[in-house]
C-alpha cells in the first residue's frame, strides 16, 4: 500500500481516513533493500537484514553459486531403503525457515498471550508459536513459486516453457480433451519422474459449456468462467500413497478454440502435504469451516498476463477470487478471536499494483477499495479493539530496465570479479585491499551512470553492506537503490546479461518497488497517537510488544511509536 495513492483517493477510502482521524496516519520506513522478503522479515524479528539474512528472494550458494530461494529451505532424509525402482525415505524430509532471529508473537506467546497469525508473509513453515497460517514463501506443490498451466489447440501457439507456466497442446477429439497436469516430482522414485493426474474436458458441441473431471470431482463451467477448487491427487506408489493438491480451471475459450487455464497446483489446505499451519491441523480446521482456498504464497497470477495467458479483465477476475479468499480467511479469523493479537495480511494491493500502477489506477483504486471496506468491517466488529494498518513498502512506475551484468561486462568485471543476481544485490569476489578498492570502484561507477536516453541518473544510491557474523558468507556486497522509474533487469535478475544496458520496459509487469528505499515508503496508521518522528519497520514489532507491556526482545534496535 502507497501513502502516496492513499492521500490522492482519502474520498473512496473513508475507513482508513476515519482511522487517520481517530488515530495517526504516517508514511513507514522500510528495509534496505525494499523488498517484501526482507522487509516482512525484519517486522517479524524487529532486526535488520545483516542480522535476520534475507536480502533478497533470489540468493545464491558462495561455494558451489547455485542460487535458491531465500526463505525456506528443505532438508531431504539421511536414509533410504530401496525397493524395485523406488527408494524410500526411512525419515519424512524436513522444510525450514531461512530467516534468523526470533519472532514477536514467540515473545507474546512466553508471556502468555495468544496470537494467531494469518498469511504472515516469510512465516514458512510457520514458527512453532502461538496459531498461523503460512503466506508468502509457501510453494506450489511442484516446488515453484507458482507454475501455472496452459491447454490450447491453436497451432500457433506452440508446446513451450515460459517464465511462470507451462504451454501445452491439447488434443480434443469428439468433443474431449484430456490433459494431463504435472504434479511434484515423485520424491519416492529414484529417478524422481515428475508426478502427473489427469483433467478431462468435456466441451458441449452446441453450446458454451464443458464438463470438468479430475478423479471423482466433477464440475459444469461456462466458456469465461472459473470452477470452484477441485482437488487432485498424484500417485506416489500407486493405490498406496498419494500428494494432495487443489487447482481452479478457467475455461478461457471452448468453441471455436480450445483454451483452458490450470492454476498453480496449491496445496491442498484440508489435506496438507507441506507445513503450512500451526499447528498442523490449523489448515485443516479452517477448509472445514469456510472451504478451500488458496494456499500458494502468492497467489496472484502475474505471469498469466505477463505470458498474454490472462488479459488485463481476466487477471482482474483472477485477483478478485484471491480477495474473496482473503476476505472469508478474515471474517473466520475474526469469528474466532476474543483477546491477545491477530495479524492478517492482504496481498491484493501488492499484486495487483505491479500490473496497474500509473496505466489502471481506476482498477487498482478498487482494490484499495475492498480493503478499505475490510477495515471498516475489523472496526465494526471490535470496536474497541487497537488496530495497526502497515505495508512494508510502496510503489512507482517501472519504465526503464537497467541490466547491471551488461554494465559490468562493460567494464571488465563480470563473473571474475562481481556480477548482479536478484533484485538489488551485487557481489564481489575476492577479499583484501583489492576487493575494498573494486567495491570503491564498481560504487562510483554506478552512481556516475547515466540513461543516455534521458540523461537521468538510474541509480541514487549502492549501500555497502559489511556483513560480519553468520550471514556474512551469502550477504551481496552490495545494495544497489534504483531512481524511480528504473528497476534492474530481468535478466540480471536472473544472474544473466543481456545486450544493452538500458532498455524500455515493454512487459505487462509495470511497477515495482525494488529501488531506493527511502523513495517507496509503507503506511502505518494506528488507532493511537505515535511519536512525531518518522516510524520504521523495524520499530513496529517493538510497539506490539510494548502495547502488551512487554520489552523488546534481544537485539532488536527499534522504538515503541507510542507515546
Amino acid at each position: 500500500m502507497d501513502p502516496g495513492f492513499v492521500e490522492r483517493h482519502w474520498s473512496d477510502l473513508p475507513n482508513l481516513a476515519r482511522l487517520r482521524d481517530r488515530g495517526s496516519f504516517s508514511r513507514l520506513e522500510t528495509t534496505t533493500p525494499p523488498q517484501s522478503p526482507s522487509a516482512w522479515s525484519t517486522f517479524i524479528t524487529g532486526l535488520d537484514p545483516a542480522q535476520h539474512g534475507v536480502f533478497d528472494f533470489v540468493e545464491r550458494d558462495p561455494v558451489t553459486q547455485r542460487t535458491y530461494l531465500s526463505m525456506a529451505g528443505t532438508i531431504p532424509p539421511r536414509f533410504h531403503f530401496p525397493i524395485g525402482p523406488y527408494d524410500l525415505p526411512l525419515s519424512r524430509s524436513r522444510v525450514v525457515s531461512l530467516r534468523k532471529g526470533k519472532a514477536f508473537w514467540q515473545t507474546l506467546e512466553e508471556h502468555g498471550i495468544p496470537a494467531t497469525m494469518i498469511r504472515m508473509p516469510v512465516n514458512y513453515p510457520p514458527v512453532a508459536s502461538g496459531e498461523a497460517l503460512a503466506g508468502m514463501g509457501v510453494p506450489d506443490l511442484q516446488g515453484t513459486e507458482g507454475t501455472f498451466s496452459y491447454y490450447t489447440d491453436d497451432p500457433g501457439d506452440p508446446p513451450r516453457s515460459v517464465s511462470g507456466g507451462e504451454i501445452y497442446r491439447a488434443n480434443v477429439v469428439e468433443g474431449r480433451a484430456a490433459l494431463r497436469i504435472e504434479g511434484p516430482p515423485n520424491s519416492l522414485r529414484r529417478d524422481r519422474r515428475a508426478t502427473t493426474a489427469d483433467l478431462l474436458v468435456d466441451v458441449d458441441p452446441a453450446q458454451p459449456f464443458a464438463r470438468l473431471t479430475i478423479g471423482d470431482s466433477v464440475a459444469i463451467v461456462r466458456e469465461g468462467q472459473w470452477s470452484e477448487w477441485m482437488p487432485v491427487e498424484f500417485p506416489l506408489i500407486p493405490h498406496l500413497v498419494s500428494a494432495h493438491g487443489i487447482v481452479r480451471v478457467f475455461a478461457k475459450q471452448l468453441h471455436p478454440r480450445f483454451e483452458v487455464y490450470v492454476s498453480p497446483v496449491n496445496v491442498d489446505p484440508a489435506s496438507p502435504d507441506l507445513p503450512i499451519s500451526q499447528p498442523a491441523h490449523q489448515s485443516r480446521d479452517i477448509a472445514a469451516r469456510i472451504g478451500r482456498f488458496y494456499t500458494l504464497g502468492i497467489p496472484e497470477d502475474t505471469s498469466a498476463m505477463r505470458q498474454g495467458v490472462f488479459d488485463l479483465p481476466q487477471f482482474l477476475a483472477q485477483t478478485r477470487l484471491v480477495l474473496d479468499d482473503e476476505r472469508r480467511l478474515l471474517n473466520d479469523s475474526l469469528d474466532r478471536f476474543s483477546e491477545g493479537l491477530l495479524f492478517f495480511y492482504f496481498s491484493s494491493v501488492d499484486q495487483n499494483s505491479h500490473m496497474l500502477w500509473g496505466q489502471h489506477d481506476d482498477d487498482l483504486l478498487k482494490v484499495y477499495r475492498a480493503v478499505d471496506s475490510a477495515i471498516g468491517e475489523v472496526v465494526r466488529r471490535r470496536p474497541s479493539a487497537e488496530l495497526m494498518v502497515m505495508s512494508d513498502h510502496g510503489f512507482t512506475s517501472f519504465d526503464r530496465a537497467v541490466d547491471l551484468n551488461h554494465w559490468l561486462q562493460q567494464e571488465g568485471l563480470l563473473r571474475t570479479n562481481a556480477y548482479a543476481l536478484g533484485l538489488n544485490a551485487l557481489y564481489v569476489r575476492g577479499g583484501g585491499a583489492e576487493h575494498r578498492a573494486l567495491i570503491a570502484r564498481i560504487r562510483a561507477g554506478l552512481l556516475a551512470l547515466r540513461d543516455p536516453a534521458n540523461g537521468r541518473a538510474p541509480i541514487e544510491t549502492v549501500v555497502e553492506t559489511q556483513v560480519t557474523g553468520p550471514n556474512a558468507d551469502h550477504a551481496p556486497d552490495l545494495i544497489v537503490g534504483y531512481a524511480p522509474g528504473y528497476r534492474v533487469s530481468w535478466q540480471t535478475a536472473n544472474g544473466g546479461a543481456g545486450e544493452v544496458t538500458f532498455s524500455d520496459n515493454t512487459d505487462a509487469w509495470i511497477a515495482d518497488h525494488c529501488i531506493n528505499a527511502t523513495d517507496v515508503p509503507g503506511v502505518l496508521f494506528t488507532t493511537r497517537k505515535i511519536h512525531p518522528v518518522n516510524p520504521r519497520i523495524k520499530d513496529l514489532p517493538v510497539s506490539l510488544l510494548a502495547l502488551f507491556g512487554i520489552a523488546p526482545n534481544p537485539g532488536m534496535e527499534g522504538h515503541s511509536v507510542y507515546r
